[in-house]
């Protein structure tokens, strides 16, 4: 029986090696006996340009990636047959290109070998606890990043995108209240040319450096949370916000765990989805805002907050719900009516979590029938402030709040009638 093209490609398989800035010397003799039968050797030209030292050793040729790189990677998975080797930096699995193929052919078509990765180099230099380090990456997402994990006492490790990385860095904690802390950047680390300098954050004064380079950062500063709860001065709003302590009790209903996407409907002020996304790295979340003032405060403030590049913008609901990703959670925070919500219990995934906060005798009206209808929990919060009155002090009560929450294939649901 003559094999298809659509079989050959099935039968690929891909091998990924991970290469130092030490180059083929560097390399375990398994990764060396790997290349010296490769074909064709695939990765960036900087990479390629690490084989040089073994060159007469390699039969293969030497296919740099064309730009852009995602394209071309995508034409090479599709149409590669038999073993192709694909070179990578450090570990392929580290914030690496491997751990992208695995996840578009399958584990059992991939074989990797590591090198050792930027993190693991860098902590040995520094005498750094690789475990206790907390490691964010600039390369795919904005400088930004750096916020999230930024705290008085702490120790993170930036992977950086590019020469300029460092100096925004710098800049970013500055401006952030972090200017104190020690900065020291790694440069071609385990390679001939490796290069290490250090200075604080307010007198850093490179504006560029290598390329190839890791930003270690020993912050000194305000000790920040990932926690929900944020004071409200920290973000931008209009009075459209959910106070710290309601957001708080929200988020922690919402229950951020793993790589899941949340609905914001009515984000106002997008701290809810803010602190969803800082408790939990792998989340993703879209909000739904159809003021366009509070749309630019919003985008703002997640990227004050280091999660820009995990939040996205959409209009208002129910009419942007339509064609979103499905939620793995949601959250109701403004325009709530019968529409938006049915529209948002039907998207949401099954074991999802809904949580919708109602301020309005009308709208808490709609969560006590849906919770009869859906079951769930139902609670009221109200929250007292001390403030002055005249001379003296006293207890100002904010607006109490509404909230229900529920799980989607909560037992009690299936008695429910639909609303």
């Amino acid at each position: 029986m003559r094999s298809t093209p659509a079989d050959s490609a099935a039968a690929a398989r891909f091998v990924i090696v991970g290469i130092g800035a030490d180059g083929w010397r560097g390399l375990a003799d398994i990764s060396r006996d790997e290349l010296r039968g490769a074909e064709v050797i695939y990765g960036a030209p900087r990479q390629l340009a690490l084989l040089d030292d073994g060159a007469n050793e390699l039969a293969g040729a030497r296919e740099p990636w064309r730009s852009p790189m995602s394209e071309h990677l995508t034409e090479v998975l599709a149409n590669s047959t038999g073993r192709t080797h694909i070179l990578a930096s450090g570990d392929p699995m580290f914030h690496g290109v491997g751990a992208s193929i695995v996840a578009r052919v399958g584990a059992d078509r991939v074989q990797v070998f590591p090198a050792v990765s930027s993190a693991s180099l860098a902590c040995a230099r520094l005498g750094w606890d690789l475990a206790t380090t907390r490691i964010v990456s600039a390369v795919t997402a904005d400088p930004e990043v750096v916020l999230t994990e930024a705290t008085g006492g702490g120790r993170l490790l930036v992977l950086s995108r590019d020469a300029t990385t460092p100096a925004a860095v710098a800049d970013l904690l500055v401006h952030n209240g972090f200017g104190a802390s020690t900065l020291t950047v790694l440069e071609q680390l385990g390679g001939p040319d490796e290069r290490i300098r250090s200075a604080s954050a307010e007198s850093w004064a490179h504006p560029a450096v290598d390329p190839l380079n890791i930003v270690a950062v020993e912050c000194v500063g305000p000790r920040r949370s990932r926690m929900p709860g944020r004071e409200d001065h920290t973000y931008a709003h209009d009075g459209q916000i959910t106070k710290s302590t309601i957001r708080a009790v929200t988020v922690a209903a919402l229950e951020p765990a793993g790589p899941q996407l949340l609905w914001d409907i009515g984000s106002g002020s997008g701290s809810v989805a803010i602190e969803w996304l800082r408790a939990d790295e792998r989340g993703r979340a879209i909000s739904f805002e159809q003021n366009a003032d509070r749309a630019e405060r919003l985008t703002g403030n997640a990227r004050r907050h280091g999660v820009g590049h995990r939040l996205s913008l959409r209009g208002a609901a129910p009419d942007a719900l339509a064609d979103a990703s499905s939620p793995d959670a949601v959250f109701i925070g403004g325009g709530l009516d019968d529409e938006v919500l049915t529209a948002a219990w039907n998207a949401l995934r099954p074991s999802g979590r809904i949580v919708v906060n109602a301020v309005t005798v009308e709208n808490q009206e709609i969560l006590v029938r849906w919770h009869a209808e859906r079951g769930g929990t139902l609670r009221r919060l109200s929250v007292e402030t001390v403030a002055p009155l005249g001379t003296m002090t006293t207890w100002r009560p904010a607006l109490p709040i509404i909230q229900w929450a529920a799980t989607k294939d909560d037992p009690a649901q299936e008695t429910g009638l639909t609303s």
